[in-house]
């Protein structure tokens, strides 16, 4: 049997920001590291954000695993894993990126590095992993091997993409019974389409009902459409999204869909119907600067910087406070639970590192979020929270993440099935005929 050839994986700045924990990630194969992503390692390491917290944990990762011990030998990883070093961008000869591409730019130097480990070992294949799309393009455009960190990455994006199911030919008898007593035992009427907080149609003819699965009685259960807030569920998928939004044995929701779905209004509207229930409700959604300038440069307040990038949120509760006269209790109630704080709209990175107990927390925009950010905002999930994510996979703002490696995906496809968790695909949107025409057609 042919020995395989070793591989040698030079990571580039992008794929430390996006998962620290990637230099393990690479079973027995050997890992490098350019120089130029340690400076930019260290341009990276103040702040807030989720890319500086990766940026210090990569650098106390690789300070810890050097010792006293340089970093431009190979140091062993650990058991069942290869080894590392930092890698320097000095050719000796063959291909230059700096002279290809241009001098003095980050991207071409961390080319170079992974040429000249490819020139100092020829028995090895070396491969430049990156997240940025154009880095990869640049180096396979000069034969250098290039490919996606691949680590969390949701292979089959159907699996999540599909929409609620629509069972056939279940007795009329079932459907009267589901309406008469509001659940029936399961037994075997959903099929391989039975899965924990799973939602359904049931169908016999013209007759249809809705209805959710409840793994813990092992029943069907009739799903009605609630009004929440004076905002009615217009369709299924809507009925769906607000019964897993009321329920308190779901304690985690994902709703998937394109714009003017509804997501977002229905979460918050299904908040405030439940407001007694928690302590506070926190709407929030990650920042992404526009033309890549940092919200530090935008003029005034920390409120003043980030209130364009909430308006979407707040345009939300301005549709929900219109349903109400300025002189009834539920439009004097919003307005008292925004002064006392009780309903705060706000910047997912102004509430990093909080303790989240009984709190109602939607996170808007979730598709922006890595993998590891979702599991650290679920982390913070205190006793008493409900946490929900809403987002459209489609829609990615980020550069370096797709709809198979954002933290929406991720969530859905690692937590469907589990009792504590209700994933709910809106489809139909509501906005308006000239938004679902621009979603269908253009």
């Amino acid at each position: 049997m042919a020995k395989r050839a070793k591989k040698i994986y030079v990571l580039d700045t992008s794929v430390l920001l996006f998962d620290h924990n990637s230099i393990k990630n690479f079973e027995e194969n050997d890992v490098a590291i350019p120089i130029t992503s340690l400076e930019e390692l260290d341009r990276f390491k103040v702040g807030n954000e989720t890319k500086n917290f990766e940026a210090r944990e990569a650098i106390r990762f690789l300070d810890k695993l050097s010792g006293n011990y340089g970093l431009n030998n190979w140091i062993a990883l650990g058991t069942k894993k290869g080894k590392l070093k930092i890698v320097m961008s000095n050719l000796v000869n063959g291909m230059d990126a700096e002279e290809i591409y241009g001098k003095g730019k980050n991207d071409h130097k961390i080319i170079n590095a992974a040429l000249t480990l490819a020139h100092s070992e020829k028995s090895a294949k070396v491969i430049l992993v990156t997240k940025d799309i154009n880095l990869r393009l640049k180096a396979k455009a000069i034969g250098l091997p290039s490919e996606d960190y691949e680590t969390g990455k949701v292979k089959n994006v159907k699996n999540i993409s599909t929409s609620f199911p629509v069972i056939e030919d279940i007795s009329s008898n079932m459907i009267n019974e589901l309406f008469r007593k509001g659940s029936i035992n399961a037994g075997d009427l959903l099929g391989k389409h039975k899965i924990a907080n799973g939602y359904y149609i049931l169908k016999n003819g013209s007759d249809s009902v809705l209805a959710r699965y409840n793994e813990a009685l092992d029943t069907i259960e009739r799903v009605e459409k609630t009004y929440v807030y004076n905002i009615k569920p217009r369709n299924a998928e809507q009925a769906f999204a607000v019964n897993a939004l009321l329920n308190d044995h779901i304690k985690l929701v994902a709703l998937q869909g394109v714009a003017g779905t509804g997501k977002t209004l229905l979460a918050l509207a299904s908040a405030l119907e439940q407001k007694n229930k928690y302590d506070q409700i926190i709407l929030a959604r990650p920042i992404i600067p526009l033309s890549n300038r940092e919200i530090g440069f935008l003029p005034g307040s920390a409120e003043d910087k980030i209130s364009p990038y909430m308006q979407p949120l707040w345009d939300n509760l301005k549709y929900i406070k219109s349903q109400f006269r300025t002189t009834e209790k539920k439009a004097r109630i919003l307005d008292d639970m925004e002064e006392s704080g009780k309903l705060s709209i706000t910047a997912l990175a102004f509430i990093r590192g909080r303790s989240l107990s009984n709190i109602m927390f939607i996170i808007d925009e979730a598709q922006n979020l890595t993998p590891h950010e979702v599991k650290t905002i679920i982390t913070r999930a205190g006793e008493g929270t409900k946490v929900v994510f809403t987002g459209d996979i489609n829609q990615i703002d980020t550069p370096y993440m797709d709809e198979q490696s954002n933290g929406l995906t991720y969530l859905i496809d690692r937590l469907k099935g589990h009792p504590l968790f209700a994933h709910i695909r809106l489809e139909k949107g509501e906005r308006s005929a000239l938004a679902n025409l621009a979603n269908e057609m253009l």
